[in-house]
């Protein structure tokens, strides 16, 4: 596989997302740019604003939030800064891709409520605010039809409602059918297809089934913008060291402090501490899969510890371990035991969480939760720090002092968590997602993932805080939870206006944030909405607007956030489109979401009260946000239609992937196979779960097309044939195989 080119490397979505700082967001896009601009690339893949509904998704590392509008604002703020620097973007994946699992394929199957309120929302304030260069439509299907064949989607809503004018793209290998594509508004395929796509076009044209006019819209597109990537083309550098130095103070500006029992941290430089866990020496800093960068540098956190205290260090176990060497965890408990402090760095490794598969749990490797464990038998005075980029199960939060969230915090990772753990800067993240007690206290456990290629969203709205929140479900930690090495003290909230009409535009909300603390800190202020009256099932609170403000000791500070008409609305299914309705408004700020400290109201008044679209039963069943045990028949009521879930069968076609097979004489037989080799090949992006859901979940169609030339369509149809179990299908396997290897060696040769 080829290497890519050396860049910066900074933290992932989700952990620049803990630092609710556009003003850091624009620019790590800005620096971003610089480096695609010197490295002749023009446009960059991302932001992923993909909600993250569910802890498990494989991919969380690369989404931003599990609220839409903190991941809308801080996604705008990063397509800005890429792109006010002449860079393009590529806004991903649109849309309702929250699951890896059989990702090419599954039928996202939601509301149309909580697919506008949830899950298009990020895209649509992007879109219509920062008009990204291109969107890229990903491999799922909605309403039954693949995101890429979808006229409903990549048109009428995207272009014709938003206004959007760049191209749309496909993911890579994530076109079901190109002529229909472009009929729906999809521009341009990734990656190339060796003039498979082409062949059909030009048939279409010919037979008269694709408007020639319609292909010259497409094309039409994609010159205008190649013309303007042409005219943006410099010879330029950046400078390496102050990028790194940009990622390091990112870094410290995402890392969250979930727990500081007894003020733990910052550590106490006169004490002797022990460093323990494979990743104080070899940090997880960055996701699994394509979205692997080939790091400038990477520092650790032992080597830039060890010349401030009394450090010492033992393994405790190795970063791919599951099961723990007693021997490794020996040794941790005797130093830990002789120590003062035991800090253990702990976290997923990508054999668990990666993109292309879903994890199986919410849980730390058990090798790394057993030493956790035993130490806690022989030391008191623990901190955790964690490196993942989704949320996990502490069953030992109970017998830790302090937790450190550093998240997938890039290429400087171990300089930020060693300024975090001694004091040198203060911790000023906040979570942008939940952390659950356990998985099955989240509201999709019973429908995540999906099965026979259909997910149902059966919890409707209620994602992430909006579901523990409404359902009273006590939590780990809430969303926007961050501790500080300072304190803050919230005063004097004003309203510029305590009514909203029809023709107010905002309404302004101001908080007083004092320092009451010794040291320098930022705090992020945050602004909740919750209706005293619902006319409509409604989640209790809804995350509307925040400040990042940073004080000295005793500095003080008015921030203000703006609300609109969209900060009160809900989409009306019947309407089809955002509503207000009358009543009172409570407005909070706070710390958190189950931190708010201070409150004022607001009368809607002159929208009148919009018809409830729910009948009685629907209305009932989730009034109270009470949706995890949601049933189909329940959800259908809701969804107002069936849920159609059909188990793959013969006869198998060019749509199917091996998976589907399963359960067949060889079907069984190629998942055999496919579980030896995945277990024995190596790669350098991925591991063996990669490479199994790669090989079995990807359709016949994409193999092709995905295959640079080297898989032929004649290799394809045999596939096909073997699927369906066809009379000398393995030898038309076998006789096309040659070819393909053939074209491996040309293609090989080309390279």
């Amino acid at each position: 596989m080829q290497e890519s080119e050396t860049s910066t490397c900074f933290p992932t979505a989700v952990t620049t997302a803990s630092s609710w700082d556009v003003d850091l967001l624009e620019e790590v896009g800005e620096t971003i740019a610089d480096e695609a601009k010197a490295l002749k690339v023009t446009t960059v893949l991302g932001p992923g604003v993909n909600i993250k509904r569910s802890p498990l998704c494989g991919r969380n590392f690369e989404y931003i939030s599990e609220d839409p509008f903190l991941t809308s604002r801080l996604g705008a703020a990063y397509v800005h800064g890429v792109q006010k620097n002449g860079i393009g973007v590529s806004l991903k994946h649109y849309c309702a891709n929250n699951e890896e699992h059989i990702r090419m394929s599954i039928d996202s199957v939601i509301d149309d409520r909580a697919l506008r309120e949830i899950y298009l929302s990020a895209f649509e304030h992007i879109v219509k605010t920062e008009q990204p260069t291109t969107v890229m439509c990903s491999y799922n299907r909605i309403y039954g039809t693949y995101l890429s064949d979808s006229k409903k989607m990549l048109t009428d809503v995207l272009r014709d409602e938003w206004g959007f004018k760049g191209i749309v793209i496909s993911d890579w290998g994530a076109v079901n059918d190109r002529v229909e594509g472009i009929k729906a508004g999809l521009d341009l395929e990734m990656p190339g297809t060796f003039g498979l796509s082409a062949k059909k076009i030009k048939a279409a044209i010919e037979d008269g089934s694709l408007d020639e006019g319609v292909l010259d819209k497409a094309c039409r597109r994609i010159i205008n913008l190649a013309f303007k990537w042409t005219q943006n083309r410099l010879d330029c550098e950046f400078d390496r060291e102050k990028h790194h130095a940009i990622a390091k103070e990112t870094a410290l500006k995402t890392m969250v402090l979930l727990k500081n029992e007894n003020n733990i941290l910052p550590l106490d430089k006169s004490k002797k501490i022990a460093f323990i866990g494979e990743y104080a020496k070899k940090p997880r800093y960055q996701g699994g899969g394509s979205s692997h960068i080939n790091s400038y540098k990477v520092t650790d956190a032992f080597s830039s510890s060890e010349s401030l205290a009394d450090i010492t260090y033992s393994q405790g176990f190795g970063v791919d371990d599951k099961e723990y060497d007693k021997a490794l965890v020996a040794d941790a408990v005797r130093t830990a035991a002789d120590a003062d402090v035991a800090v253990i760095f702990a976290g997923l490794p990508e054999s668990i969480e990666s993109e292309a598969f879903d994890r199986k749990d919410m849980k730390l490797p058990a090798c790394q939760n057993y030493l956790i464990e035993k130490v806690a038998e022989v030391q008191k005075n623990i901190v955790v720090v964690l490196h993942n980029g989704a949320p996990v199960e502490m069953p030992w939060i109970d017998k830790v002092s302090g937790v450190l969230e550093a998240y997938l915090a890039g290429e400087a990772v171990g300089e930020a968590e060693t300024d975090i753990l001694f004091g040198i800067a203060n911790p000023s993240g906040k979570l942008p997602e939940t952390f659950p007690v356990k998985l099955s206290d989240t509201p999709c456990y019973q429908c995540f993932p999906g099965t026979f290629n259909t997910v149902e969203h059966r919890e409707g709205i209620f994602v992430g805080y909006r579901y523990y929140q409404t359902a009273k479900k006590d939590v780990l930690f809430p969303f926007g939870h961050g501790l500080s090495y300072t304190t803050f003290r919230y005063s004097d909230m004003q309203l510029s206006k305590n009514s909203f009409t029809p023709d107010t535009d905002s309404i302004t909300v101001s908080v007083k944030v004092e320092n009451t603390g010794s040291v320098y800190g930022e705090e992020a202020v945050q602004i909740y909405i919750t209706p005293t009256e619902k006319h409509v099932f409604r989640s209790d609170i809804e995350f509307k607007g925040f400040a990042k403000v940073g004080l000295e000791p005793g500095e003080s500070k008015v921030v203000t956030v703006e609300l609109d008409k969209r900060s009160f609305a809900y989409y009306n299914i019947n309407e089809r489109d955002f509503v207000c309705d009358d009543g009172k408004y409570v407005i909070r700020a706070g710390a958190s979401v189950a931190d708010l400290r201070l409150e004022a109201d607001v009368i809607l008044s002159g929208f009148g009260i919009h018809e409830n679209p729910y009948d009685e039963e629907v209305a009932a069943l989730y009034a109270n946000g009470e949706v995890a045990n949601i049933n189909r028949s329940e959800f259908e009521k809701l969804l107002g239609r069936k849920v159609v879930v059909e188990k793959p069968q013969k006869p198998f076609t060019w749509d199917n992937c091996f998976g589907d097979t399963k359960g067949t004489k060889w079907g069984d037989i190629i998942e055999s196979i496919i579980n030896i080799v995945s277990a024995n090949l190596n790669m350098n992006i991925g591991n063996s779960d990669m490479i199994y859901a790669g090989a079995m979940e990807t359709p016949v169609r994409t193999l092709v097309s995905m295959a640079n030339g080297v898989v032929t369509e004649g290799l394809g149809n045999a596939l096909v044939d073997l699927m369906n179990e066809k009379p000398g299908a393995l030898l038309k396997v076998a006789g096309n195989g040659i070819l393909t290897g053939i074209n491996a060696i040309k293609s090989s040769k080309r390279e």
